[in-house]
């Protein structure tokens, strides 16, 4: 019975130990405020230079052309659908946007088409689900280009017209 207490006496000593030492040697809530550095703005790199993330405000910015996303069937076009679209952006990131806009445009582009040959555009394409599943997936593609700055893509109006 000696046997099977001793390891578990030894190992709650070593635990109460630990604590203990733990909590003597904790510096005061002063000196962790003293020892914190001052951080610069913070960066990332875009296209090799480095752009300020924002100070985590928001402004919305409208891309200036709508899209046209063709709906195929059986190899015909049955249905276009045009979307116009804005992003919830970090502030002072509209001329970023605004650089970077042909390369979000085809970027945009190649989602509506997936989305369009994935059903995406079929029945109830306002559907929440699927229109949440759109907009995660445009969200996605402008942080690969432009990183966290893009907080959000909004879906400003949608309208399908079948042929």
């Amino acid at each position: 019975m000696f046997r099977l207490i001793l390891p578990l006496v030894i190992a709650l000593m070593g635990i109460a130990g630990g604590l203990g030492a733990g909590y003597v040697m904790k510096p005061a809530p002063e000196a962790l405020e003293a020892e914190k550095p001052e951080c610069p703005e913070p960066e990332e790199m875009i296209d090799g230079a480095a752009v300020p993330v924002g100070d985590g405000q928001s402004e919305y910015v409208k891309l200036n052309n709508q899209f046209v996303i063709p709906v195929i069937e059986d190899g015909r076009v049955t249905a276009m659908v045009v979307a116009s679209l804005s992003m919830e952006v970090s502030s002072g990131q509209r001329t970023l946007v605004y650089d970077h806009e042909p390369k979000l445009r085809d970027a945009y582009n190649e989602v509506f088409f997936l989305h369009a040959n994935a059903g995406g555009f079929a029945g109830a394409f306002t559907d929440p689900v699927k229109m949440n599943r759109l907009r995660l997936a445009l969200l996605h593609k402008s942080q690969e280009l432009l990183g966290n700055r893009v907080r959000a893509v909004l879906i400003d109006s949608i309208m399908r017209q079948d042929n």
